[in-house]
């Protein structure tokens, strides 16, 4: 329907699948999965079957402008929301808000980051037009609840309530990545879902909700809210933005609303966040060892990943579930229960060499 839009949010650095994720060009722009476009772009493609490709609008750095007009030519420079400053996804949740009442007062949104992984694309579409259909009849901020496959530490979760409205549970509480005792007890209870991060709201609710829930942030919007759509729209985000909170929508709003509904969902989902992720994903060997380019020998070596440039081969002895990852000037080798670490690795390569490593 023409009053259906999508945000994508595609700011983010991506430092868990570093070092082939960097700053200058994080993963949402990269083919990580060797099909020949990137994560953004099949991303854009999904929710182009659906939606109205002028009502489909990217969320970003200023840093990243150049590289989706390259990767989406079809996109006009104005569906680039610009973020001037990195401030987590309840402010871009708050922007793309704004500028859409703007075009459409009677918008209903999804918004869903650039970096998924959806396997059964008809069954995901079916569901996000559900959600829309669900908001555009209830004064309700849905989003969709992952069935968990296994106790997984990686995921925040969702627990719902007895109350549903069709097919839409009520959303009880938000909880953060368990440790994995935690993540045990809530894959053995029916009642949790994973968070999936993907968030359905007509746009006159979710600015009711900036308004109850995060008065610090909407009373900004609100001041120069007829300069939205205009030229001066970039000028007073800039003013604005660096000043808004640091945090997240899930925190902001939903972990505080009570008219949070879900709809249990399974489409063969994986965030992609880590480097095990891509490897559950991926094309394995008879020994459980993936190779992102084609281009490794194995011996006496399983449970491995591997991804190094093209042209390079890669020969790994006696390896059991590492990632050995290559990219420009910093090479990764750290076991797999280890990839929460990464990030700290980043920091320290920032903290002891400069950021040329970023």
């Amino acid at each position: 329907m023409s009053n259906n839009y999508c945000v994508i949010m595609g700011g983010g650095i991506g430092s868990r699948f570093w070092p082939f994720s960097r700053q200058s060009k994080p993963k949402q722009f990269l083919d990580l999965l060797g099909v020949g476009k990137s994560l953004l772009q099949m991303t854009y493609d999904r929710f182009r079957k659906i939606i109205p490709k002028e009502n489909i609008f990217i969320a970003t750095n200023q840093l990243y402008i150049e590289e989706i007009l390259k990767q989406l030519p079809e996109l006009s420079e104005s569906q680039i929301l610009v973020e001037p400053t990195r401030r987590n996804t309840a402010p871009c949740v708050a922007y793309s808000t704004y500028r859409i009442h703007t075009i459409d007062p009677e918008a209903n949104i999804v918004v869903a980051p650039s970096d998924h992984i959806i396997l059964q694309e008809d069954i995901f579409l079916e569901n996000i037009h559900a959600a829309l259909n669900f908001v555009r009849e209830n004064e309700a901020l849905a989003t969709l609840g992952i069935k968990p496959t296994r106790p997984e530490t990686g995921y925040g979760y969702i627990q719902s309530d007895v109350e549903e409205i069709g097919n839409f549970k009520k959303v009880k509480t938000f909880t953060e990545k368990p440790d994995l005792e935690l993540a045990k007890v809530f894959f053995a209870a029916d009642e949790f879902y994973w968070n999936s991060g993907i968030f359905i709201w007509n746009v006159r609710t979710i600015m009711k909700a900036f308004h109850e829930h995060m008065p610090e942030v909407s009373a900004r919007f609100d001041t120069g809210i007829e300069l939205f759509n205009t030229p001066q729209e970039s000028e007073f985000i800039a003013s604005i933005f660096p000043y808004c909170p640091n945090i997240s929508i899930d925190y902001g709003i939903m972990e505080k609303a009570d008219n949070v509904y879900m709809l249990p969902a399974q489409f063969g989902w994986s965030d992609l966040g880590t480097w095990g992720a891509l490897h559950e994903l991926a094309v394995k060997d008879d020994n459980n060892n993936t190779t992102l380019k084609k281009n490794a020998l194995y011996y006496e070596s399983e449970g491995n990943i591997v991804a190094v440039p093209e042209g390079k081969l890669c020969v790994i002895q006696g390896l059991k579930d590492y990632i050995v990852a290559e990219s420009g000037n910093a090479l990764l080798i750290c076991r797999r229960s280890d990839e929460q670490s990464i990030k700290q690795f980043v920091m320290d390569a920032n903290l002891n060499f400069g950021e040329e490593f970023n």
